[in-house]
């Protein structure tokens, strides 16, 4: 905690999980003509070798975030359920050697921690993934300055009312919704609270389609409509054409950061650039400074296997904030 006033500076909410990176190299993609869906195809009924294994522990949308802030010099706090197994013994071990707070990380009896399998070819990924329905209950809490909330199980509706108890009996706390997949499909409507408390809001042109229930890929109309069900602000991210940041009225686009080396395996990036905003929020910045510290824990992140890995420290990331290209800069659109 803060040691001043006993606060948490950035508070976590949403699933753990181990990912197990499986190295393909006897795989090809195949993408239908009429579409933007591709396939990851390998022989059916065959044995097909794999490269390599790499096990990361810890990970998912908020983990990722809470690491992210403690690297980032700020209180880290994570409220998560674990299972009593071995997995959820390395995620705590991973949270406390990156000094994220474990307080409030639950065990629960008989339960398995959740475990997905990263099928990596080339540098994308395909991820197989369960969750565990576990008994979600918001733990008794310290104040925190930020909570950011992602992705958890679709059993989780009923965990996301008591959250919004908690941010209606808290008005000092802000909040940062990086929408998973079950929080998108369980639809606005059920979520309106959740939506209307938000300070800050983060999805790619996609799932801003997805959740507006339009076809329209023009980023202000997306912008305005997210906007539009409660957020004060709204990031939209758009893969390598950049990111955009919708705020009083005004819509600002902002590149990539380059990459200094051609990219590794891209798991967690847009953790990294949704996190990265909020914990320079949280640290003071504007808006649109917070904005160009996000893309470069992205590029960090895509150099190393995992989303964890490139996340980097304060000074590194300010370091290549210094050095960034004179066209690296946010504009008006």
């Amino acid at each position: 905690m803060s040691a001043e006033n006993n606060k948490i500076d950035f508070l976590a909410i949403g699933d753990i999980v181990i990912d197990a990176f499986i190295r393909l190299k006897d795989a090809h993609v195949h993408c239908k003509i009429d579409s933007d869906a591709c396939e990851l195809c390998v022989r059916f009924g065959d044995k097909v070798p794999y490269e390599s294994v790499t096990v990361v522990p810890a990970v998912g949308n908020s983990p990722n975030a809470a690491v992210c802030a403690a690297r980032l010099g700020l209180c880290s706090s994570l409220v998560t359920n674990i299972g009593d197994d071995k997995h959820g013994q390395d995620c705590l071990t991973s949270l406390k050697n990156d000094k994220v707070i474990t307080d409030y990380v639950t065990t629960e009896k008989s339960k398995i921690t959740n475990y997905h399998y990263v099928l990596w070819y080339d540098i994308d990924r395909t991820i197989l993934i369960k969750h565990t329905k576990f008994e979600y209950k918001l733990p008794e809490l310290k104040k925190s300055s930020w909570m950011y909330l992602s992705s958890l199980a679709e059993n989780s509706l009923p965990y996301h009312e008591e959250i919004s108890e908690y941010l209606k009996n808290n008005p000092e706390t802000k909040l940062a919704f990086q929408p998973g997949t079950f929080q998108i499909k369980f639809g606005v409507e059920k979520l309106k609270n959740i939506y209307a408390r938000t300070e800050i809001f983060f999805c790619n042109v996609e799932e801003a389609e997805i959740i507006l229930g339009i076809q329209n890929k023009d980023i202000l109309v997306l912008s305005k409509g997210i906007q539009a069900l409660g957020p004060k602000m709204v990031s939209i991210s758009d893969g390598p054409n950049g990111a955009y940041l919708y705020f009083n009225n005004e819509l600002w686009h902002l590149p990539i950061y380059p990459d200094i080396a051609p990219p590794f395996e891209r798991t967690g990036a847009g953790d990294a650039f949704s996190s990265t905003v909020t914990c320079a929020l949280a640290l003071g910045k504007s808006p649109l400074e917070a904005f160009t510290w996000g893309p470069i824990n992205s590029m960090s992140v895509v150099q190393e296997i995992g989303a964890q890995k490139g996340l980097l420290s304060r000074e590194k990331l300010e370091e290549y904030l210094k050095i960034a290209p004179e066209d690296y800069k946010t504009r008006k659109v």
